[in-house]
């Protein structure tokens, strides 16, 4: 009696430390608009943004849907502590990557090996809110302050 036990309170411990260990970061977020500040240019109508996470990869792949109607996809791999080059952005031709704690990481833009741009990236205690703070050069090019609220789907 005692062994199926052990081994039952064994496979209970195993999952739920998985299950804590997985990033917050890592699944679907839709744009609250209505929540989000934009100082850069015009409000997008909607974006989504997926996160997912290989051996310490991460790829984030975003469709924002521009005031314009306009679709504008992003794509970025990012490691904590490593310089990745990005390509199709205007203005940003690499991004370093620091996490900060489990659910907080920070973002140099870069261009030409000058910081451009940052990005302070923050998921909630709860694990339902992400907020993007975007300052300086933004990956659409335009320069501004802006705040972006997204909900986890």
């Amino acid at each position: 009696m005692r062994k199926p036990l052990a081994l039952l309170l064994l496979c209970l411990a195993f999952a739920a430390s998985s299950a804590f260990a997985a990033d917050p970061i890592v699944g679907t977020w839709t744009l609250n608009v209505e929540k989000s500040k934009f100082t850069s240019g015009p409000a997008p109508k909607a974006a989504t943004r997926v996160y997912t996470e290989s051996d310490g990869v991460y790829t984030l792949e975003q469709k924002m849907t521009a005031s314009d109607g306009k679709e504008i996809p992003l794509k970025v791999q990012y490691r904590d502590g490593k310089d990745e080059k990005v390509t199709g952005q205007k203005g940003i031709d690499s991004i370093r990557a620091t996490k900060v704690n489990a659910n907080t990481w920070d973002f140099a833009l870069e261009s030409g090996g000058k910081e451009v741009g940052h990005v302070h990236r923050t998921v909630s205690a709860d694990g339902k809110v992400l907020t993007v703070h975007n300052t300086g050069r933004q990956p659409s090019g335009a320069s501004g302050n802006d705040t972006l609220v997204f909900d986890k789907k």
